[in-house]
């Protein structure tokens, strides 16, 4: 009995170890993608940043002797990682990294972090899923942190600088929430199915781009192999790593919520964007929707 509990203590420490690895990479991410659009346009970008992800994803799928599971792919499998790898990463990421050439990264990575509830809210068409008045109340409240960020706290003017990036950082939730909403019945190898998207995105990139791919800058190479690895390939299966160590999701879930906040700190130290108190009271109304959503869903399946 006491064995099983230390082995317990010791995977869920593990569980955490990977998943703040994770938040902290994920919170360079918006950081990265200024830095690097800077030497690449978004195009250019996607295709070297996808480009690295799929190789990343490969090498560990060979360490894990899994290159069986990729050949042994059927049709099926492989339309539908065409289909999910035009929408994550080639459309999701084509939207997201032209937000970030409009929008100040402190704007642009919160809006973009609203995908939770934008699950809740696809999921009634979708899934013909009921919502509840608690429900309602924590989309308002995430909501209102959107206006708030959107407008630099200018409520009453409403006025919104940059409206086209707004609405394509938000279009960007949603294309992740609608890629999720498909994905989750997906009962494949995790990462052999990361890589089959990746790689794809990768192509319909590269058709983009062709004729007129020219070698990047050293900067600009460097910065779309770090979001690579970094942002879309290994960060993701160090998370998938933390979610089987820990007991519950939502134990490592949690930590996902210091994204933001965490995000604007690098920010602010790397970029030397002036962070507006909008953006960090947006964020805890943000966040504070998303918290409220998932325990009442979890409430639901408890009940249910």
């Amino acid at each position: 009995m006491e064995n099983k509990k230390s082995k317990s203590v010791v995977n869920q420490s593990k569980a955490y170890i990977f998943a703040g690895i994770s938040v902290l990479f994920w919170s360079t991410a918006s950081t990265a993608f200024k830095l690097t659009l800077n030497h690449l346009n978004t195009v250019e970008m996607l295709f070297y940043s996808s480009l690295s992800a799929s190789i990343a994803l490969f090498i560990i799928i060979l360490f894990q002797k899994k290159t069986k599971n990729i050949l042994n792919s059927g049709k099926k499998e492989i339309l539908n990682s065409a289909i999910l790898g035009f929408m994550n990463p080639f459309f999701y990421y084509i939207i997201l990294f032209k937000a970030y050439t409009l929008l100040p990264a402190q704007i642009a990575q919160p809006l973009n972090f609203i995908w939770p509830i934008m699950i809740v809210i696809l999921s009634i068409p979708i899934l013909k899923q009921k919502i509840s008045p608690k429900s309602l109340i924590a989309i308002f409240i995430s909501f209102f942190g959107v206006l708030l960020i959107s407008t630099k706290g200018r409520l009453f003017n409403f006025r919104i600088d940059e409206p086209y990036g707004v609405f394509l950082a938000l279009s960007s939730s949603i294309i992740w929430a609608l890629f999720f909403i498909i994905n989750v019945r997906n009962k494949r190898d995790e990462v052999i199915s990361l890589f089959l998207s990746f790689s794809f995105g990768c192509i319909y990139t590269f058709i983009l781009l062709f004729p007129n791919i020219s070698m990047p800058s050293l900067h600009g190479i460097i910065g779309a192999i770090y979001i690579g690895l970094f942002e879309m390939g290994i960060t993701f299966v160090i998370w998938i790593k933390a979610l089987k160590y820990s007991s519950t999701t939502a134990q490592v879930n949690n930590l996902i919520y210091l994204t933001p906040f965490l995000s604007l700190i690098v920010i602010r130290i790397v970029i030397k964007e002036k962070i507006l108190l909008s953006s960090i009271i947006g964020i805890i109304f943000i966040v504070s929707g998303i918290i409220i959503q998932n325990r009442i869903g979890r409430k639901h399946q408890v009940v249910s």
